[in-house]
């Protein structure tokens, strides 16, 4: 009988979820939404930037040809 009252009392309670769910949908995005994700969309913009200067001039230095030194 207790597992009984215990299993119907998690059953109930894991119901309100299923409520919490079925609110309606809102407008939509707002503003201050569009600008939150512009601003980390230019932090990865202005991130990639150097990354390709210096990945750029890593691969230019595994196919470059080794400049000859000589010792005096």
């Amino acid at each position: 009988m207790k597992t009984v009252r215990i299993l119907l009392s998690m059953v109930v309670g894991s119901a309100s979820v299923v409520y919490a769910t079925t609110a309606t949908p809102s407008e939509g995005a707002g503003f201050l939404t569009y600008c939150f994700v512009g601003f980390f969309a230019m932090i990865v913009v202005f991130q990639l930037m150097p990354a390709m200067v210096l990945f750029a001039g890593m691969i230019k230095g595994l196919f470059s040809r080794p400049e000859k030194t000589s010792v005096k």
